[in-house]
């Protein structure tokens, strides 16, 4: 059975235990630093190849010694990176640039292109206007989230054979911007392009992709068989857009692989098709005034029912009695439907 919540009384809280979503090591448990390291900087015994500058209103990147594989450089006051800094690492593993204020233009020529082994690179809350790749083949991680980015140009990652998960939610990327960019990725299992100015769902993604985020754009439509040619994506966000049921093709969001569909915040008047194999939908605050069963169950029996087990229908002209009388039977792992 099922639980139908009106008036839901509840907070989403978010605990944040870490301040990073990276491995870091709070200065409190860090222990003594070693002599072998910028004297701005610390550089832990018990973890000699991480020498963290974090924090200490830098405005300059500090030489790094030679053996340093992880450097933590975040919420500082650097707005440039010269020539050399990097000249002594350049087997440097992670790089994390995370809250400062370094633009395009004051990074010297060749300063990244000494990162040949860079496997994760984090330039979040800076100005950037171009995206800056380092030549590393084993990069799996990418964020550049909250620049000034307008455009990410075809063939930057065409090499990035173990890239896995990129980050560019906050920027300022059109669909024209971001056309072919993450084209032949064969291992990208996470793109969020959340909080942008897109039109339409990125072309060109690889058919490696779990999650995909691009809720906060001003999307209007999905092409027919979009979703069709990412035969393992789970989680689809398309919330905060200009969705409309004209611009979606009967059964675009009847895919067994998805797990999680937010269509939430657009303007909806119908439920769209969704596979019975969905587990979470979300369609709040759109227009949505008809209960249509078959969008969750064309027909009913033993094995054929909706694994739904959250829906949320809130904020739209819906109330419970908008339930047809049986939905219980197509509906029977749902345990949380919401109303108002």
């Amino acid at each position: 059975m099922f639980l139908i919540r009106a008036p839901l009384l509840a907070m989403l809280v978010s605990l944040a235990l870490c301040q990073y979503d990276y491995e870091y090591e709070p200065a409190s448990q860090r222990g003594p630093s070693g002599s072998n390291c910028a004297e701005e900087c610390e550089c832990p015994y018990n973890f000699p190849s991480a020498m963290y500058c974090d924090d200490r209103n830098l405005k300059s990147v500090p030489i790094a010694p030679t053996g340093i594989k992880y450097l933590y450089l975040q919420n500082n006051q650097i707005e440039e990176l010269k020539s050399g800094v990097f000249d002594n690492v350049t087997d440097l593993r992670w790089l994390v640039l995370d809250h400062n204020h370094i633009t395009t233009e004051k990074i010297a020529k060749g300063t990244i292109d000494k990162l040949v082994k860079l496997e994760k690179l984090f330039f979040s809350y800076n100005n950037l206007t171009e995206p800056v790749i380092p030549p590393s083949k084993a990069l799996d991680e990418l964020k550049m989230i909250n620049n000034k980015l307008t455009k990410f140009p075809p063939g930057l990652l065409s090499d990035k054979e173990n890239l896995t998960s990129i980050h560019l939610e906050n920027n300022e990327l059109t669909s024209e911007g971001v056309a072919g960019a993450f084209k032949g990725l064969k291992k990208l299992l996470s793109l969020d392009l959340s909080h942008n100015k897109l039109k339409k769902l990125p072309a060109g993604v690889p058919s490696s992709l779990e999650i995909l985020y691009v809720d906060y754009n001003q999307i209007d439509s999905v092409a027919a068989g979009y979703i069709n040619k990412l035969p393992v994506l789970q989680y689809l966000r398309l919330s905060h857009n200009k969705l409309v049921n004209s611009g979606i093709p009967a059964g675009v969001f009847n895919a067994s692989s998805l797990v999680e569909l937010d269509l939430s915040f657009n303007k909806l008047t119908a439920i769209p098709e969704v596979n019975e194999m969905l587990e979470q939908l979300y369609l709040q605050a759109n227009e949505i005034s008809k209960f249509d069963l078959e969008s969750f169950c064309k027909f009913t029996g033993p094995l054929n029912y909706s694994r739904l087990k959250h829906l949320r229908l809130d904020a739209n002209n819906l109330t419970s009695s908008s339930m047809p009388v049986d939905a219980p039977n197509c509906l029977r792992q749902a345990s949380d439907i919401m109303f108002e």
